[in-house]
């Protein structure tokens, strides 16, 4: 089997996407701008072949890089980067060769929020209110609805970017008069816990992994009030939130692959579906997932991809929690020795983050587990205290 990894090194830890596809058989062949004398020494050794290109987004290049693997190695069986700024490259190559998986037209309603949200309506599927609006009256129409404050955000995904918490009509007019030139939706602001459905499934669909994670803040609060990033990867799935994220999976055709879905649990306990991405969950949250099952999710999907046998996930023995801490400007009181000196075994991760992440994931970055959840949130606690 021909796997074409799109950009392998990035994020860090997707390189182990490659190597447990390489030790189950697969070929795995890189494409990628990074050099491939940079590319971490693992990474490297799990790539059969590495065509490097000057421009991910040049399209051609990728076409000439696929048409190259493809003469050398075979027809390509799968192509894929995890990483939400590449699925609609991953897509198109999948047309232009022929390969299984999502393509364009499958990403219109996963990409452009107002066509997810025709969707899940028409499914009997509670979500956020949202309207596409292009000006401050079409706004102010639509906010006499749903009341200040509202959120506003790109309709076309660009993973958290551009994304506004609008508290009135002067903070409005500013936003109109500073908003890039892309379409954007307005969507009404509900301040309650979110939480996620996340994991992998087959060919047919069947549900081989999965997990929930609960964010202390969502993603606009932690990019505009600078806060830590935090959540916690919880030992059980919740019935209510299996059976919704089941009927989402399915009125998307999501298949063979991860999925990460967003959810908002108002105070009367009901579920408003927010977000779907039809890739992992970001950053390092695979790891915490990892840590939480002492499981390898990477080396599942491997399997799955090789065809091979899969080795079930009953439980969870752990509660994980990611820690993104905001160093500047306002530093934490502790340094990581002495989490590790006072907690000990807790602390199974800890490692500056890659800039790119800084805004959303934090600049450093820090995973514990713990049997109990509120051993764990007292670590947290003591890790983020200024």
């Amino acid at each position: 089997m021909n796997y074409v990894f799109i950009s392998p090194h990035f994020p860090p830890n997707y390189k182990q996407f490659a190597v447990r596809l390489n030790e189950e058989g697969v070929t795995v062949l890189g494409i990628g701008s990074e050099s491939y004398d940079l590319l971490d020494q693992e990474l490297r050794s799990s790539l059969t072949e590495y065509y490097k290109v000057n421009n991910m987004n040049d399209y051609d290049q990728l076409l000439r890089a696929c048409a190259y693997l493809t003469f050398k190695h075979g027809k390509i069986d799968k192509i894929e980067s995890h990483n939400e700024y590449y699925l609609e490259l991953d897509a198109k190559l999948r047309e232009d060769f022929n390969v299984p998986g999502l393509k364009s037209s499958d990403l219109k309603a996963l990409k452009y929020k107002s066509l997810t949200k025709e969707l899940c309506i028409s499914s009997g599927i509670s979500t956020t209110k949202g309207k596409v609006v292009r000006s401050f009256e079409e706004s102010k129409s639509f906010i006499e609805e749903i009341q200040y404050p509202v959120c506003v955000k790109p309709e076309k995904s660009l993973g958290g970017e551009y994304t506004y918490r609008l508290n009135n009509d002067e903070e409005l007019n500013k936003f109109f008069i500073q908003k890039p030139d892309i379409d954007f939706i307005l969507e009404e602001f509900i301040q309650a816990p979110i939480i996620t459905f996340d994991g992998l499934v087959d060919k047919e669909g069947d549900l081989v992994s999965i997990s929930s994670m609960h964010y202390a803040a969502g993603h606009m609060e932690i990019i505009l009030d600078n806060l830590d990033s935090i959540f916690y990867i919880q030992r059980t799935i919740p019935d209510d939130l299996l059976e919704k994220g089941k009927q989402i999976l399915n009125v998307f055709n999501i298949k063979e692959g991860f999925f990460h879905l967003e959810f908002f649990r108002l105070p009367d306990d009901s579920l408003v579906f927010l977000d779907i991405k039809s890739r992992p969950p970001g950053g390092l949250c695979l790891d915490a997932i990892n840590f939480a099952e002492d499981s390898d999710i990477y080396k599942q999907y491997a399997r799955m991809i090789a065809g091979k046998e899969l080795l079930p996930i009953l439980n969870k023995p752990y509660f994980s929690s990611f820690v993104g801490l905001k160093i500047s400007p306002n530093p934490p009181k502790h340094n990581i020795n002495e989490a590790r000196e006072i907690y000990k075994d807790m602390v199974v991760y800890n490692s500056p983050s890659p800039p790119e992440f800084a805004p959303l994931m934090g600049e450093y970055a820090v995973i514990l587990r713990n049997p109990d959840q509120e051993v764990l949130k007292k670590a947290v606690d003591f890790i983020i205290e200024r």
